[in-house]
C-alpha cells in the first residue's frame, strides 16, 4: 500500500527529524533525501516533473522489493549470496588499491615507451591533433604588420617578440609549439566559419582572421588526422593501463603466494587430515 504521509505517520514512526513524503508498506522516502538528488539549476516546472518522476521509480523499487522479498525460491540463500558478494567485493577493492599503489608504480618510465614504439599501430587517434601558436588581439592592437610577421615562424627570437607584445597587447595568447593539444580546443578560440573547420586547418596552416573586435593568428606547425598514430604523450597512459593488466593476472598470484607462505610460516594455517 502507497500513503501520501499525514501527521499520523509521525506518530507511529520515528523519521528522525527527517519530513517523509511517500510511504510504502513502512518504507519511507524523506523530502531531504529528494532534495539531495534534485539537480540544480532546475526551473520550477522542470523540478516538479523531476520529482514526480524520482517518486514514481522509488515507490515501484519499493514494490518490486517487497514482491521479490516473498516470492523467491526456498533453497535460495539470500544472507549467503550477500555475505559471497560483500567478500568479493572486499577482495576486489583491495585488488585494486593494491594494483595502483604496487603494480602501477613499478612500471617504469622506459618500459612504458618500449611499448609504444612497438605497438604504435595500436594507437589511434579519435580526433585530430595540432602544434602552433595563437595570438588574439584587439583590432586597434599596435604593430599589427609585425604582428603578422612574428606569428609565421616558429624562430626563438620571432617568438620572444611576439611573447613581449602579447603582454601588453593580446587578450589571448597559446603558445603550444612544444604539446599537441586538440583541434577541437583551437577551434573554440576561432571565428572560423567554414563546412569543415578540421579538414580546412589541415590546409591552411598560417590563418589570419577578424571580426567586428578582434584580429586572430595562428600558426600551425605539425597536425594528425584522426586515425593516424597517437603521440606517445597522448597515448601514455593508454600503454600503462594496457602494461598493468598483462601483469595484473601474475602480480596478484605472487601476492596469493606471498600471502599463503606467511600465513604457513607463522602457523596461521591448520590442515585437520
Amino acid at each position: 500500500m502507497v500513503l501520501l504521509c499525514c501527521g499520523a505517520c509521525r506518530k507511529m514512526y520515528d523519521h528522525k527529524g527527517k519530513t517523509p513524503l511517500v510511504e510504502v508498506d513502512g518504507n519511507f522516502l524523506y523530502k531531504e533525501d529528494l532534495m539531495s538528488v534534485l539537480p540544480i539549476g532546475l526551473s520550477k516546472d522542470d523540478s516538479v516533473l523531476f520529482a514526480e518522476q524520482y517518486i514514481r521509480s522509488w515507490t515501484e523499487d519499493i514494490l518490486l522489493y517487497e514482491k521479490a522479498k516473498d516470492n523467491i525460491p526456498d533453497n535460495v540463500d539470500v544472507d549467503k549470496l550477500v555475505e559471497n558478494y560483500r567478500k568479493a567485493l572486499i577482495v576486489h577493492t583491495y585488488q585494486q588499491e593494491l594494483i595502483s599503489q604496487q603494480l602501477a608504480s613499478d612500471i617504469s618510465e622506459q618500459e612504458i615507451l618500449d611499448y609504444y614504439d612497438k605497438n604504435r599501430e595500436l594507437f589511434k587517434l579519435e580526433h585530430p591533433l595540432m602544434k602552433g601558436l595563437f595570438i588574439k588581439v584587439p583590432l586597434t592592437a599596435p604593430q599589427l604588420n609585425n604582428v603578422r610577421r612574428w606569428y609565421k615562424t616558429e624562430e626563438r627570437s620571432a617568438v620572444e617578440r611576439i611573447e613581449k607584445y602579447s603582454l601588453q597587447n593580446a587578450v589571448k595568447y597559446e603558445y603550444f609549439y612544444d604539446k599537441w593539444v586538440s583541434v577541437t580546443d583551437v577551434l573554440d578560440m576561432l571565428p572560423l566559419k567554414v563546412e569543415d573547420p578540421e579538414k580546412y586547418l589541415e590546409k591552411h596552416r598560417q590563418l589570419e582572421l577578424k571580426d567586428t573586435a578582434f584580429y586572430y593568428f595562428l600558426n600551425v606547425s605539425d597536425y594528425r588526422l584522426a586515425g593516424e598514430e597517437k603521440p606517445y604523450a597522448f597515448a601514455r597512459s593508454e600503454v600503462k593501463d594496457l602494461l598493468i593488466n598483462q601483469k595484473r593476472v601474475g602480480f596478484m598470484e605472487q601476492v596469493k603466494n606471498d600471502l599463503y607462505q606467511r600465513a604457513i610460516k607463522r602457523k596461521e594455517v591448520i590442515y585437520n587430515y
